[in-house]
């Protein structure tokens, strides 16, 4: 099946130029169709974020859901996980027995009430799954969620994801035989190899990361996926990281 590749530059809840850079550098080298202009990168609360980057958002809902209606396999690169608020409940409603591969160091499982960084990113997930209201949807039952390389949780977020019934994985094989559509923040990468904005020790190395994808792909059905937060002048290590994802 046929896969359609975009670039979404412009802004959600960025707050540095690298993503954008990132993603554009990332486009270039897929061939990719660009979408948007990069905004001005800012630190603000979560609900002016949300407010201010509507038409963004709209618009990483809208490329899955013309990718889908096309009948073709979408990959969507974004400089911040934001935009899964309004991707994620389209999966859902197109293809509604898909798993999510959640491949982050981070869960971004917070809410209005537990963040403390006032940080969108860090509760697109949560969006998602219901857990607060983005006015993007959900649709996402939290046993759908399956983690890998995730190891910063906050204590809320533990909470929140046991009791939802988030499952995480150590190898692809639990995915066998199902529909998987694949987030990947690249903060999953380990620092030493990958700069982060919110870095956090012990990630994947790239080649991890390809043989991980490589059995993913090789054991289910891969309906689409995100690839989030490329760091600039990284594009060429990044693309044959995610070559499973492309082929």
């Amino acid at each position: 099946m046929e896969r359609q590749v975009v670039g979404l530059l412009c802004r959600t809840s960025d707050r540095s130029p690298d993503g954008a850079a990132g993603t554009r550098e990332l486009a270039e080298l897929l061939d990719a169709r660009m979408v948007g202009t990069p905004g001005t990168p800012r630190t603000c609360g979560w609900s002016d974020d949300l407010r201010g980057s509507k038409g963004c958002l709209l618009e990483a809902g809208g490329q899955l859901d013309d990718a889908f209606e096309a009948g073709c396999v979408p990959i969507l690169l974004a400089p911040e996980c934001s935009i899964a608020v309004s991707t994620l409940p389209v999966l859902m409603r197109r293809h509604p027995q898909a798993r999510v591969l959640w491949l982050d160091a981070h869960a971004d499982f917070h809410t209005p009430q537990t963040t403390a960084s006032g940080y969108l990113a860090g509760m697109c997930l949560a969006g998602a799954c219901g857990l607060w209201d983005t006015g993007f949807g959900a649709g996402l039952d939290p046993p759908r969620v399956i983690m890998h390389g995730v190891r910063d949780i906050d204590g809320p977020e533990r909470v929140a994801l046991d009791r939802g019934g988030v499952h995480r994985i150590d190898d692809p094989k639990p995915l066998e035989g199902l529909e998987v559509f694949v987030h990947l923040d690249l903060d999953v990468l380990d620092p030493q190899v990958f700069p982060s904005r919110f870095s956090v020790e012990g990630g994947l190395s790239a080649t991890e990361l390809r043989a991980f994808l490589a059995e993913v792909a090789s054991v289910c059905t891969i309906v689409g996926a995100e690839v989030t937060a490329a760091a600039p002048d990284h594009g060429e290590m990044v693309v044959d990281a995610i070559t499973p994802l492309l082929t």
